[in-house]
């Protein structure tokens, strides 16, 4: 029952059954560090955006939500809930996070122009922005009324109500948790599962309601803003983490794991000798990069053009968000950038046999040491 009750949970091994390497085609693949998917609003994984089924299932997902989070707010303006009125609030977050991708779906369509020569994928940052701070909003209003049910206790009204309406959190949530982890399997996304996890995980919240009515009808009146402080919290946290998500690619900032493995997949292509000062961005939910290839001073224009052709088809297969890779030749190895990159060590990666590994500063490679330089 342990083992049956983990998996449900996404701890056991069904719900770490999808293969997250990327076979290289010599029996080496890479994780890309999606098991570790944070419970974040306003921020939509590529993995998920860059497949029609996976935009479809984030659609009908806000729809679960977003009805199940209706019922509730009927109830809590009857009932005067503060637990009901915190878990609400936390499943209007959840159906929010499909909020961005259509909005950045919506304003993708235009062309780049003159004056935005990216296109408009940005709005998205902003529309990541406005979520985050809407749910921090709420979690402060959640904790104001928290706070003033402890100190000025009232009576809970329609107690079958409240725990109707909790059952109906659980089951709106075990809806999307099954849909999710189904459409995550048939499309091979880790982050989809992680988030089909995640929301069985919320749905245990919304039976915390239902405790919290039982407490109250028992005759424990502070149940209903204990349940209500505990959910609260974790809205708190849920806001500290999509923060950090978002502000971060607002920022220009990627994962760091995505250049190292930029990096390692030109070590995987004959001719090339290093790939070295890697630039990366999101804009929305589509990433561009840019990055020097080494290879010898030796090879005419044609011969580096074809190596460039074929790291850029490998990062492509390895990185499907990426909408564009700009590669330079380059002749010889930035010692001051490969050194800087080797201090901060690689972050350990899977090659497929079960078996993480990293690299140290000792990284054995046949460098050309020489002033660096680009082939026009």
């Amino acid at each position: 029952m342990l083992r049956a009750a983990l998996d449900w949970l996404g701890f056991g091994e069904k719900g770490h059954g999808l293969a997250h390497g990327h076979s290289h085609g010599h029996g080496h693949g890479h994780d890309h560090g999606e098991g570790g998917h944070a419970h974040t609003h306003g921020v939509i994984d590529p993995t998920i955006a860059t497949t029609e089924r996976g935009i479809w299932a984030i659609k009908w997902s806000f729809v679960i939500l977003a009805l199940t989070a209706v019922m509730q707010v009927a109830v809590v303006i009857v009932s005067g809930s503060v637990a009901l009125l915190a878990d609400t609030i936390h499943n209007v977050g959840d159906a929010a996070t499909a909020i961005p991708l259509w909005i950045a779906f919506l304003f993708a369509r235009r062309k780049p122009s003159d004056q935005f020569t990216y296109g408009l994928g940005r709005v998205e940052d902003l529309a990541g922005m406005t979520i985050v701070g809407l749910i921090l909003f709420s979690a402060v209003v959640a904790g104001y009324q928290t706070i003033d049910r402890f100190i000025n206790p009232q009576e809970i009204q329609f107690l079958g109500a409240v725990a109707a309406a909790g059952v109906v959190g659980f089951l709106g949530n075990e809806a999307v948790a099954v849909f999710r982890i189904r459409v995550g399997r048939e499309i091979n996304s880790a982050a989809l599962i992680a988030d089909g996890y995640h929301a069985r995980v919320d749905g245990l919240t919304s039976l915390a309601v239902v405790a919290g009515a039982i407490g109250v009808w028992l005759g424990f009146p502070l149940a209903d803003p204990l349940v209500g402080a505990i959910i609260t919290v974790l809205i708190f946290g849920i806001v500290w983490q999509s923060a950090r998500a978002v502000f971060t690619r607002a920022l220009d900032g990627v994962e760091p794991e995505f250049t190292v493995l930029l990096r390692h997949t030109g070590e995987h292509v004959p001719g090339v000798r290093a790939v070295q000062n890697v630039r990366a961005r999101w804009i929305g939910h589509r990433m561009y990069a840019e990055a020097d290839v080494v290879v010898d001073e030796g090879l005419l224009v044609r011969e580096a053009k074809l190596l460039l052709d074929k790291l850029e088809a490998a990062a492509r297969k390895h990185f499907p968000a990426l909408a564009q890779l700009r590669l330079a030749v380059a002749t010889g190895v930035d010692e001051d950038e490969q050194r800087r990159f080797w201090q901060g060590g690689v972050p350990e990666h899977d090659h497929g046999d079960g078996h993480g590994h990293g690299h140290d500063q000792a990284h054995d490679h046949d460098h050309d040491h020489g002033d660096p330089g680009h082939v026009h």
